[in-house]
């Protein structure tokens, strides 16, 4: 690239260097973004960079490949209602150990290695997130998921505390309630997070390019109300419901956007943040 190609890209991300400086981005970590050793390693590196150029990204992460890994090498089978995964007691030890033990830890030293400062929480820290077991209907029947849970309050005292003395919070997504460990779906953390700080922006990294209408064609910017009807009308389905619903969550609480970006693109962060185009479909109020 040209010595001047260069410059103009750095002119480019200036003004949004200077509308982000000092506020707050959560970003859902996930997909093959998490997976991939290459695109891990940009990943993290563009949350380095974020961080170094004064913004304050926190990074709420899943794991259930890696979950999957170390349930099939205990012979642990999963059953499934809903999409969502039946948690019982031996298959929530697996959950936590690889979540906040394993994964969480991964993520810690690989934003160390790339030169930031972080530090791995989850929501039983500090009672970050109190859980309660959810509840799941199928066919009008109630369903027990064992230990799923949903989340009921959130503080996020540790979180302002980690981001006042530098550190990238990383945060694992379980909690606790009545004496139990959850798991919960990191979209929703994510969200809930996001909400909780009065965040800026939240930023999901899925494996599809974004949400698409009816024709198959990429929408860039969706409102709350379509969104819903799109939910409606199984446009929006499967897998993309709870990043949707993530999203109106967040945007309820105070979030001013939400981005669903594909994070199999090489450092799709850095071009949702810093760029004019940006990438992906953005989820706003109205």
């Amino acid at each position: 690239m040209e010595p001047l190609a260069k410059a103009e890209i750095l002119i480019e991300a200036l003004p949004y260097i200077k509308k982000f400086y000092g506020k707050t981005v959560v970003i859902k970590y996930g997909g093959h973004a998490m997976t991939d050793p290459l695109l891990k390693d940009k990943v993290i590196t563009d949350i380095v960079l974020m961080k170094y150029v004064g913004i304050n990204p926190v990074i709420v992460h899943g794991g259930g490949p890696e979950i999957n890994h170390w349930l099939e090498k205990t012979d642990i089978t999963s059953q499934f209602v809903n999409g969502m995964r039946v948690t019982d007691e031996k298959t929530m030890e697996i959950v936590q150990m690889v979540l906040v033990g394993k994964v969480n830890k991964e993520i810690v030293s690989l934003v160390e290695k790339n030169g930031g400062k972080a530090i791995g929480l989850s929501g039983i820290d500090g009672q970050l997130i109190k859980a309660r077991k959810k509840k799941v209907y199928c066919n009008g029947t109630e369903v027990d998921l064992g230990f799923v849970g949903e989340i009921e309050k959130i503080d996020p005292e540790l979180i302002y505390t980690a981001l006042e003395n530098d550190y990238i919070p990383v945060i694992a997504p379980v909690g606790s309630g009545e004496g139990k460990v959850y798991n919960i779906n990191a979209d929703y953390v994510a969200g809930g997070i996001a909400a909780s700080l009065k965040a800026d922006k939240l930023v999901l990294l899925t494996d599809v390019e974004g949400v698409f209408d009816k024709e198959g064609k990429l929408i860039s910017s969706l409102s709350i109300l379509e969104a819903q009807r799109l939910i409606e009308e199984e446009v929006i389905n499967g897998g993309m419901i709870p990043k949707i619903e993530c999203c109106i969550k967040a945007l309820t609480g105070g979030v001013k956007s939400t981005h669903i970006i594909d994070g199999r693109l090489p450092h799709a962060l850095l071009l949702e943040i810093f760029t004019d185009q940006g990438i992906g479909t953005m989820v706003v109020k109205e």
